[in-house]
């Protein structure tokens, strides 16, 4: 459960770290070392979930 969770707020930070990164730094995104199947499906989670509430909210548009 420690791992999921320490998934889950990497995957919160996954966007700014990535900007970052694209800026100059030189942060880690994605852990290795907790590379276990419940850090990936919390960070993944976490870190999709911009792209899903934005395709869902296009289908919200088209009933109006």
């Amino acid at each position: 459960m420690e791992d999921f969770l320490w998934g889950v707020l990497d995957g919160i930070i996954a966007w700014p770290t990535l900007i970052v990164n694209v800026c100059g730094g030189d942060y880690e995104v994605f852990q290795d070392r907790r590379g276990d199947g419940w850090y990936a499906f919390g960070f993944l989670l976490v870190a999709a979930s911009p792209f899903l509430g934005f395709f869902g909210h296009g289908r919200d548009r088209k009933r109006e």
